[in-house]
This record gives C-alpha cells, sequence and structure tokens, in this order.
C-alpha cells in the first residue's frame, strides 16, 4: 500500500486507535531518551504523554458506544 487509507466516519474508533499509535511510540521515543539522558523535564513529558493516553481511553470508550449503536 503506498501510505493511501480508505476514509472513514468521523466518530470511527480507528482515528482514536491512530492517535494512542503516535502517543505510544512518543513513550518509546521518550523512554529512549530519558535512559540515555535522565532529566526531570523528560519525566515531565512522559506523565503528560500518559495523561494524553488516558483521555484517548475515555475517546475510544465513546467511539466505541456510538459505533455499536451505528450498527444496529
Amino acid at each position: 500500500m503506498s501510505g493511501y487509507t480508505l476514509p472513514s466516519r468521523e466518530e470511527d474508533p480507528v482515528h482514536t486507535v491512530r492517535t494512542i499509535a503516535r502517543i505510544a511510540q512518543m513513550l518509546i521515543e521518550l523512554r529512549d531518551e530519558y535512559v540515555h539522558r535522565p532529566r526531570a523535564d523528560i519525566l515531565q513529558q512522559i506523565d503528560q504523554r500518559l495523561d494524553d493516553l488516558l483521555a484517548q481511553r475515555d475517546e475510544l470508550k465513546h467511539r466505541m458506544a456510538h459505533a455499536s449503536r451505528s450498527e444496529e
């Protein structure tokens, strides 16, 4: 595939899943950076990304509920 993705509805959980993956990748990169050079500001960034993940979990639950109603 050449980077093209099929269009999806705005409420489709795939948008949230992609955001979760991006945040997870950021956490991996921050982990690597912290292991290489431990600094308090990196820990703060990790903490922020974890908060972002919690928000995305709530968003995913909302979208899953909306998706299941749409399938009925």
